[in-house]
């Protein structure tokens, strides 16, 4: 909205108004915003979910304080979609086609949570919603991304024009003043389903190699391979921020930390200059991210005012399957799906600590008769509950491993 206002005013001579255009003043006044309506406006928010009773359902699982956080106010997660939804409409280019993607992920994802949370609220039904249906609006939302960057012509990677033996192209240049030749790249921009794959030298990795036996085929076969990723991308980090979220700002904390370091990755993958410096894949107009990306963060650690430990607030499903398909989706558009098991380890050793518990349990009552565990309880952070491990405690070192695995993320630029 503040850059069609811009454009309105372009013809006047307005002391500051050249600063709009500029990402980087965006995304601050993007982030800013976000910050006072979760903190702010947050309160307001917790005060009437306490007034109508929207409290937290806790099951007894034995763990030390669970039951004082009975009643807590859950659906907190409304505070985050709202702190990340205004300030992007306010700041955010809406023409951008990723912007619009991340728009879209946001209310269908935060939807589902809500629903999911209504039932177990007002319904009373503990289950809350089914999980075929959460499945199902998850899967939507992986056809509906993956659709879009096939079909877009604003969704295209910039690459190095190859000749007939594989080799890149190059072209000598002449300054018209000086004459002094210099040798660039050939590059264009394309539809691709290339993305990166890290610690590797030529750290590109096309899903257009696995259909290669297809021949003529893989042209539109690598596509179908690209959404079955997606969808399955969504789905599992989804899924595992959902499950993350057991602890006081355990998942909102973790979240902010990943986000942080995807906004940097954005930043740099839409800027030519660093693209280049870097030698990374340049992504045209995927900088607008960072200005919800920003938001993004703001909306977390504004959130984790009064999630932190003792919450005052439970983001609920509102705001857990938002936050992971949020990742999911930004990490798809911005080419670095295959680093999430590293950027969100957290996520992933959450999710693989349910899957080992089930299926170990399942196998060893089949073959001896009873049921046998790997952990106390699952998810993982509950094992560590069980071992006596003061909640805040947990929750700061989990915060710890997730900054070391966002630094690794990083060093993944260089480290090839």
């Amino acid at each position: 909205m503040i850059y069609w206002i811009y454009e309105l005013l372009l013809g006047y001579d307005i002391p500051g108004l050249g600063m709009i255009p500029g990402i980087t003043f965006r995304a601050g006044g993007a982030i800013i915003t976000s910050l006072f309506i979760s903190t702010v406006f947050g309160r307001k928010i917790i005060r009437v979910l306490q007034k109508k009773q929207i409290g937290e359902v806790v099951r007894d699982l034995g763990l030390e304080g669970q039951m004082q956080k009975k009643g807590t106010p859950t659906m907190g997660g409304l505070i985050i979609l709202a702190s990340i939804i205004i300030p992007t409409i306010l700041f955010a280019r809406l023409d951008n086609i990723y912007i619009l993607l991340m728009l879209i992920t946001t209310v269908l994802l935060g939807f589902i949570g809500f629903v999911d949370d209504y039932i177990k609220v007002f319904l009373k039904n503990k289950e809350g919603l089914a999980g075929r249906f959460k499945i199902l609006g998850q899967v939507t939302l992986g056809i509906i991304v993956a659709f879009t960057l096939f079909i877009s012509d604003d969704v295209k990677v910039r690459q190095h024009v190859k000749d007939e033996f594989g080799n890149n192209l190059q072209e000598i240049l002449v300054d018209p003043i000086t004459g002094e030749q210099s040798v660039q790249y050939v590059t264009e921009d394309v539809k691709s389903t290339v993305t990166t794959i890290p610690f590797v030298k030529r750290n590109e990795f096309n899903y257009e190699w696995l259909v290669a036996f297809a021949g003529e085929a893989s042209s539109w076969l690598k596509w179908l391979i690209y959404a079955l990723a997606i969808i399955l991308i969504i789905t599992a980090v989804s899924n595992a921020a959902n499950l993350t979220d057991g602890l006081d700002g355990l998942a909102t904390g973790t979240s902010a930390i990943s986000g942080a370091t995807l906004g940097v990755l954005a930043y740099v993958s839409g800027n030519i200059i660093y693209t280049d410096y870097l030698n990374i894949m340049y992504i045209p107009n995927v900088g607008e991210l960072s200005i919800f990306i920003a938001a993004f963060i703001g909306a977390t650690v504004g959130f984790l005012w009064y999630n932190s430990y003792p919450a005052q607030v439970f983001m609920g499903d509102t705001g857990s399957l938002a936050l992971g398909g949020i990742l999911a989706v930004f990490s798809i558009i911005i080419r670095k799906e295959i680093l999430i098991p590293l950027l969100c380890g957290i996520f992933l050793i959450e999710n693989l600590s349910v899957v080992i518990q089930v299926s170990w349990f399942k196998y060893t009552r089949r073959k001896y008769g009873e049921g046998r565990r790997v952990f106390l309880m699952s998810p993982i952070h509950h094992h560590f509950q069980k071992k006596g491990i003061p909640e805040a405690k947990i929750v700061t070192r989990f915060w710890i491993v997730g900054i070391i695995l966002a630094v690794i993320t990083m060093v993944t630029l260089k480290v090839r």
